[in-house]
């Protein structure tokens, strides 16, 4: 409802040319509107303008009419709805109360022939009807979808559980490193103080000291340089071991891929075509018994005589043998024949439409699985253009690995003939005056160069260190993550679970109450249960969820028995519809978003039960507007209006 409207305010329509309503103005109070009258005076025609104005599509023109409009103005607000007769049908326009009504039509629009209501009689499965607007794919797409994600993040959690077992090992590493890093600088230390006491007492001249340091220098720097490029080759080997380990694996599985994916998918889309076309043929034909079938029912219930039938070829022939009950006139031939004869006709016709309704779901069965195959093809498509893909870049990053491989080879070649060239210069240079302090200085290029590798070690450890710390930090950000789809996953595995619940407990709860208010003489308990049964769905067998109806009797000596629907009188029958319907318009929670409950043919129930019903009622609707007969309508003590005239 609109944020304007307050309890207090009135619903005011403006009618015109509906069912069989020529022009009129009616002003609702909130609360319990009684529309008392005899058959055939508009009582259903104004229902279904209210239903026009929700945004319901079950609604007719009148008979001579091209077009019909209601407004209603509710609050600050006005909403208005036209019909257009076309040649397929009605065609519908304007700004109605409700974007989509399919809900409302099931659960607050209570006509004599809505299907929630007549559900409990016609062996229709309650538990589909309940959770028809639950859009069940899109809640396991969801599941999915969250299933998904948490495994990413169940496999990052355990990935960071894993660097954190590391980081104690790391730890030490470091500890040892940097221990070993001074023990090394301290044996440096003294070893070059050792090298200037030696040097002091060694006549030599400058210029053959310089040379000779000189030469260490490079021969030092030479001998880093080829450790380097050792240690360069070594990681550009493990890196094509390992790239040249992916490609293997790529290729394997592009080999098995391949095959699969490269067969077109022609065959596919023009089943999917075929059966599109099939279910859209078959939807019209629905759609149009369905509008014959509505509108002759409301004929059939206003005692109406002008009016058009259409149908499609198909039910024609059917249609043809329309009349009226007890001696009244045919709207389409102008005979006059008993009311059986219609209602045999219209159950005819009611059969061909479940048949087509049957034949349609399984067209949607057979199209599922077909974009199921379709998308499944399509994802493997993918995967092997990702694969391509990825071993490409794969290729290329081995021929550049390999490339760098061979330049470092001829490097190592080079370096190695400098450190040999270096080595025989120094060596020309040592004399035996020389030979202690070139040994001196030998030993400290050595201990120089594990310097500089105990550093490069340090180094290395300390950023693994810090890079695990860092992610480390993420791990309590990633585990509310977690837990929080873990919610949602819980919350969406049941959710359906728990509409079902809420619906069984709402009908069990309400039927109780209302067999207690309308003391009915030897019926002790209607309930429903919820059972699970194994059904074939497709070219397999599921676990499938169901209510089940069951009504409990009891004998003048005390004793209860186990009934069926089928032996509840008419009155007891049209109880439970009801109740059931309420049942589904308290889960969906209607009472926020449909101010109207309607109900009409009532006249199973005695009058004082209706009286009772409609007070119970009136607790969940802000607006319960009833369609009774005058006498049924005497026995409404607590209506807030009533109308005897539109």
């Amino acid at each position: 409802m609109s944020s304007t409207v307050t309890k207090e305010d009135p619903a005011r329509f403006a009618v015109r040319n509906v069912g069989g309503i020529d022009e009129t103005s009616v002003e609702l109070p909130p609360g319990i509107t009684v529309l008392a009258g005899r058959n055939a005076t508009n009582r259903t025609s104004f229902l279904q303008a209210i239903m026009a104005a929700m945004g319901s599509d079950r609604v007719s023109l009148k008979g001579d009419a091209e077009e019909g409009h209601v407004e209603l103005e509710l609050g600050d607000d006005q909403y208005t709805r036209t019909l257009m007769r076309t040649g397929g049908g009605v065609s519908t326009s304007g700004e109605p109360f409700l974007d989509e009504a399919e809900v409302a039509d099931l659960f607050a629009f209570l006509l004599g022939n809505n299907e929630a209501r007549r559900a409990v009689t016609q062996n229709v499965d309650l538990r589909e009807l309940i959770m028809r607007p639950v859009d069940t794919d899109a809640i396991r797409r969801e599941i999915s979808e969250l299933e998904t994600e948490k495994s990413r993040l169940d496999d990052r959690v355990d990935e960071l559980q894993e660097l954190k077992r590391d980081l104690p090992e790391l730890e030490s590493e470091r500890t040892r490193l940097r221990e070993e890093l001074e023990a090394k600088r301290e044996e440096l230390a003294d070893k070059e103080a050792e090298i200037d006491d030696h040097g002091s007492d060694v006549d030599e001249s400058r210029e053959e000291k310089r040379e000779l340091e000189q030469k260490f220098d490079e021969l030092r720097d030479r001998r880093a340089a080829l450790e380097t490029v050792r240690s360069d080759i070594d990681l550009e080997q493990e890196s094509i071991e390992s790239l040249t380990r992916e490609r293997r694996e790529l290729e394997a599985e592009l080999e098995e891929l391949a095959d699969e994916v490269d067969d077109p998918d022609e065959e596919v889309d023009r089943r999917i075509d075929q059966l599109r076309e099939r279910k859209q043929r078959l939807s019209s034909e629905v759609s149009e018994l369905q509008n014959v079938l509505k509108f002759n029912e409301e004929m059939l219930e206003d005692g109406a005589v002008t009016a058009t039938l259409r149908a499609e070829d198909e039910s024609k022939a059917v249609t043809d043998k329309l009349v009226d009950d007890d001696a009244v006139t045919c709207w389409t031939c102008g005979s006059t024949v008993d009311r059986e004869n219609i209602e045999r006709t219209l159950e005819q016709l009611r059969t061909l439409r479940k048949e087509k309704l049957t034949a349609v779901r399984d067209i949607e069965d057979d199209l599922s699985e077909l974009r199921t195959r379709k998308k499944t093809r399509e994802k493997r498509r993918q995967r092997v253009e990702s694969l391509r893909g990825k071993l490409g870049r794969v290729e290329d990053e081995l021929d550049r690995r390999e490339e760098t491989l061979s330049d470092k080879r001829d490097e190592r070649d080079r370096l190695g003939d400098e450190v040999a060239a270096l080595e025989e210069t120094v060596d020309d240079l040592e004399s035996e005056d020389f030979s202690d302090i070139l040994e001196l200085h030998k030993e400290a290029n050595e201990l120089e160069f594990e310097l500089g590798r105990l550093e490069s070690s340090l180094e290395s450890v300390e950023a693994e260190i810090s890079e695990i710390e860092d992610e480390l930090a993420a791990e309590s950000r990633l585990a509310d993550e977690r837990e929080r789809i873990a919610e949602e996953l819980t919350d969406l595995r049941t959710r359906i679970e728990q509409i079902e619940t809420q619906a069984i407990s709402e009908f069990n709860e309400h039927m109780g109450a209302v067999l207690g208010i309308l003391e009915y003489a030897n019926i002790e308990r209607i309930w429903i249960e919820r059972v699970e049964r194994r059904v074939r769905e497709g070219r397999r067998k599921v676990d499938k969820a169901t209510f089940e109806l069951h009504i409990v009797r009891s004998t003048e000596s005390g004793t209860t028995y186990e009934d069926t629907v089928d032996h509840l009188s008419e009155s007891e029958q049209e109880v439970t519809g009801l109740i059931f319907a309420l049942a589904g318009y308290l889960v969906h929670d209607l009472y926020e978003t449909v101010p109207f409950m309607l109900l009409d043919s009532l006249e199973a129930i005695d009058s004082d039960r209706i009286a009772r019903l409609v007070d119970y009622l009136s607790d969940y609707a802000e607006f319960l507007v009833v369609a009774l007969l005058p006498e049924d309508a005497q026995a409404i003590e607590n209506e807030d209006a009533r109308i005897s005239e539109i």
